[in-house]
């Protein structure tokens, strides 16, 4: 009975101290995610391999995020956060690693994939902080928890392009593998393991369609572009797709212990919180991708800006500053009117920065400006989703829930990959002998962003006001058993 004590006392007396260490997890983790996209047009010349090779450092990652971040999050509630949590920043650091020592693709693309299934350090620290958090104290740790995602992503662009124009770019992997280190070593000293567990066994099979159908649907998304959509092997993936989702769906409903509650999925304030989450997550990731291009571009466009790599990259870092400064602020909307509000002014804002964008997108000042806009309504947007989830659904599951919803955030950002490179390939000017995008290509990824974001702010209107959490079916008396206060909370 003491062993069970000592984790709540811990976290008790030291809860800044928590949350400060999962969130710098969480900036880490993000920052991987972004890590070669400086990197990328040059890694054909630096590694000997094909621009489609390239691609694939960027693609593997997401892919591998999108597989473990949901299958962790259900390993995390059954058998342990913290320890769920540790597994993962190890694979990051040993990704990170074979990144450094070789210069091969093929190893790269490997290590890249390590570090993708990393990004369930967010949904998993999410969970631990609800566990272990007065409730006064939880819901602006994990706003700050969720928009780490934005803020590593803010951050990384710029660190990255600096490493890469000032010094030989195996540096960033080691200092990511000294991160990670860094990382294992504060979450052992200060982060306590939950006692909270969610019984049953895990659902192998389950897992393995999963994963096989969010492989076949993400590799259509991201590769049919190359390939081209009506090619065999991007109707072959979409057509997996309709065999596997309905196959995987009838199994687990008639499973006793899913690998997800397709039932607790499908009430409305799960099911359009999800939603939601992937419509944000598109129009937060066309803000990145488009920015640093833009300014790229050549003066000889005619509207481009001719920007270093360094500078278009630091384009977005008054975003991830605003999204330090606002993850406070959208907690205490929560606080005040409910997470539901705090989305709809989100998505509000959102809309509203690619309207500046449409507009404005002429001079540099401008263009940060607009970024930053869009950037601030992202990282209130994402400190409301977790919120939201974790009032619909029980304690003993909100790792697996906040990794679904993760997911949903990640599928935005491939589809919105998708969208954005048919644009800009698709409406094109020859400038000096060289083929590049159209302005009206960019004034139309703002039109299609805003689309998204007014998207959002439909759905979260069609959120209803008030959810009690869901006990899962597989959980039967057991979550009521026992009498126990949750971890760190006041009985």
């Amino acid at each position: 009975m003491s062993g069970t004590r000592a984790a709540p006392e811990r976290a008790a007396t030291r809860p800044r101290l928590v949350v400060g260490v999962l969130a710098f997890c969480g900036v880490v983790v993000a920052v991987m995610q972004t890590l070669v996209v400086p990197l990328l047009p040059h890694v054909p010349e630096l590694t000997g391999s094909t621009p489609t090779a390239a691609s694939w450092l960027i693609t593997i990652t997401l892919l591998s995020g999108a597989v473990c971040t949901p299958v962790l999050g259900r390993l995390g509630d059954m058998y342990g956060k913290r320890r769920v949590l540790l597994a993962s920043l190890g694979v990051l650091v040993a990704g990170s690693v074979l990144c450094a020592a070789s210069s091969h693709i093929g190893v790269l693309i490997a290590g890249r994939a390590c570090q993708g299934a990393a990004l369930a350090v967010v949904p998993l620290g999410i969970s631990i902080l609800r566990d272990e958090l007065d409730p006064a104290r939880m819901l602006p740790a994990v706003a700050l928890m969720s928009s780490t995602l934005g803020i590593g992503a803010a951050v990384g662009l710029p660190a990255a392009a600096l490493v890469v124009e000032y010094s030989d770019w195996h540096t960033m992997f080691w200092v990511s593998a000294g991160l990670g280190l860094l990382d294992i070593v504060l979450v052992l000293c200060f982060v306590p393991e939950s006692p909270l567990r969610s019984p049953g066994r895990f659902d192998v099979l389950g897992a393995a369609g999963l994963s096989a159908g969010l492989v076949a649907l993400l590799l259509a998304v991201t590769q049919g572009g190359d390939w081209g959509w009506a090619s065999g092997r991007t109707l072959g993936l979409l057509a997996g797709c309709a065999v596997i989702w309905p196959l995987w769906g009838w199994y687990e409903l008639r499973v006793r212990a899913p690998m997800m509650d397709l039932r607790v999925s499908a009430r409305p304030a799960v099911l359009l919180t999800n939603v939601a989450a992937l419509l944000i997550g598109f129009a937060f990731y066309a803000n990145s991708l488009v920015t640093a291009q833009l300014v790229q571009e050549p003066t000889s466009t005619g509207y481009g800006l001719g920007a270093s790599l360094v500078v278009s990259s630091l384009c977005l870092l008054p975003g991830g500053l605003a999204m330090v400064a606002l993850s406070p602020v959208s907690a205490r909307i929560s606080a005040a009117f409910g997470p539901k509000v705090t989305l709809a002014v989100a998505a509000g804002c959102m809309a509203v920065g690619y309207g500046v964008r449409y507009f404005t997108s002429h001079a540099l000042w401008s263009i940060i400006v607009g970024a930053t806009v869009v950037a601030a309504g992202t990282a209130i947007a994402y400190s409301a989703l977790p919120a939201l989830v974790m009032r619909a659904v029980p304690a003993c599951a909100t790792a697996s829930a906040n990794g679904l919803n993760t997911l949903m955030r990640s599928i935005g950002q491939a589809c919105c990959s998708a969208v954005v490179a048919a644009v800009l390939s698709g409406l094109t000017v020859r400038v000096d002998g060289r083929t590049v995008p159209t302005f009206h290509a960019y004034l139309l990824l703002f039109l299609v962003a805003a689309g998204a974001a007014l998207l959002a702010l439909a759905v979260t209107l069609c959120l209803p006001g008030h959810a009690a959490p869901a006990r899962p079916r597989f959980l039967g008396r057991a979550a009521d058993a026992d009498p126990r206060p949750r971890a760190g909370r006041r009985p």
